[in-house]
Parts: structure tokens; C-alpha cells; sequence
């Protein structure tokens, strides 16, 4: 059973995920617009809401914005399905991220880039926490995520289903603009410290990186991935045109 607590992405999945919301505890004293509409569409939903001291949210979660959710847990979404849902796939594959702002962040900038789906290992890396979600701001709620068990051996997969990878590390002589996007492609990011594994770098088709002219010598992965991913949509925008 999961648990949400900020008003953003409990929105998001009462709105988009009815039958995943159990049950929603309200706070009694406080009502803002955001409750008001959150009320009013669980009721459309027929989502069971229930009316409690604050004392009782604060026992749940001391940070709550006056109303406190339960919900099953998200399900992952098959690879095949991902790759089915595009002609020219979209995705982004993360070799070990464990932190779970990097990974809602990231969640939140592919939704607005259209990504078709996110692919994570099953082990070495966050799940979809409350964390996650509340990161995300409720886009975990739209993005699909896959989770493998080998990650390198999903790499030689989609080599099959014609999807190039790019891999993203710093040091390297071309950058992330030198690549056509306009093919299908998976975007390959390296956890927070290590970077990308050898096994998982072996398998890139190219290895790209974001030039840097200040002090420090890395981005934040989530900085990085969206740097990328805007890339992917300024190429295809501008071949639509």
C-alpha cells in the first residue's frame, strides 16, 4: 500500500488512476481550491473520502497538506507494450539510480518531453516510492516504466528492435547535440556517483557528453537527462516543420 501526501500528486492520481486510490483522509479544518477540486473528483470517481482531525493526518505524515491518500501500488508497464506504443521509440534507460529525488525528477522532466517510457533494473535501483511520485509532482502517474532483470541484456534487445543507445558521460570529445534523435533511441544515464557501468557502456552505440565551463565538474544526472531529452524534442519538432 502506498501513501500520498502532497496535494499535486494526489491530484494527478485521483485523476488518472481512480482505481488505484483506496481511500482519501481529509483534513476537517483546512479546505484550499486544491482540496475542494480533489473532493469533488473523488466523489465523481466514487473514491471513499473520509473526514479527520488534523492530529490523525499528522500521525501519517507531519509534512501533509491537509489530506493524506492510500493507494495500491503503481504497476509497471511490460517492455513490449513500451516499445509497441511509437514507430520511432523514445526511451530512456537508468543504469542505477538510487536516489529517489534524481529519479522523480527525471520522471517529471520525460513526461514533458514525451518520452514513451522509462526502463530501470530491478536491482541497484529506486522503486516508485511516495517519494518518487511526490517529486514527480504526479507525473509518475502518466510516464511508463519497465523494470528488467538484466539491464545489459535489455540493451542487446532493443539493438534488435533497431533502437540506438546514447549513453551519457562527461569527458568525452562529442556532445549530446552531435546525434540524430530522429531515429529510434534509447537515452542511457549512469547512477549519481559511478556513472554508467562498463557492461552497460560496452553496449552503447555512442557515448556523448554536455561540455562544462565552470568549477564543477558534473551535473546532477536529473540536469543531465533533461538536457538530453530536450535535444530528442528540438530535432523532431523541427523535422515536423
Amino acid at each position: 500500500m502506498e501513501k500520498i501526501s502532497r496535494l499535486n500528486p494526489l491530484f494527478e492520481a485521483v485523476k488518472s488512476s481512480p482505481d488505484r486510490v483506496n481511500k482519501i483522509l481529509i483534513q476537517k479544518e483546512k479546505r484550499q481550491r486544491k482540496i475542494s477540486e480533489i473532493i469533488q473528483m473523488a466523489k465523481a470517481k466514487s473514491i471513499p473520502l473520509l473526514f479527520v482531525p488534523k492530529k490523525r493526518l499528522n500521525r501519517l505524515d507531519p509534512n501533509h497538506q491537509g489530506a493524506v491518500a492510500f493507494l495500491t501500488a503503481k504497476e509497471f508497464t511490460p517492455l513490449p507494450s513500451i516499445l509497441s506504443s511509437s514507430h520511432i521509440p523514445f526511451l530512456v534507460l537508468l543504469d542505477g539510480i538510487e536516489d529517489p529525488q534524481n529519479l522523480g525528477a527525471i520522471i517529471r522532466a520525460a513526461d514533458g518531453a514525451g518520452v514513451d517510457g522509462i526502463i530501470l533494473p530491478e536491482r541497484r535501483s529506486v522503486g516508485l516510492t511516495e517519494a518518487v511520485s511526490s517529486v514527480s509532482a504526479g507525473a509518475v502517474e502518466y510516464v511508463k516504466v519497465a523494470r528488467v532483470k538484466n539491464l545489459a541484456r535489455t540493451m542487446d534487445d532493443l539493438k534488435k528492435h533497431e533502437v540506438w543507445l546514447v549513453g551519457a558521460e562527461g569527458g568525452r570529445k562529442e556532445y549530446w547535440c552531435e546525434f540524430d534523435y530522429n531515429l529510434p533511441v534509447g537515452l542511457v544515464f549512469g547512477s549519481e556517483g559511478k556513472g554508467l557501468r562498463p557492461l552497460v557502456r560496452k553496449r552503447c552505440d555512442k557515448i556523448l557528453s554536455i561540455p562544462l565551463f565552470g568549477q564543477i565538474t558534473s551535473l546532477n544526472v536529473a540536469s543531465a537527462a533533461s538536457i538530453f531529452f530536450y535535444e530528442v524534442v528540438r530535432q523532431r519538432m523541427k523535422k515536423k516543420k
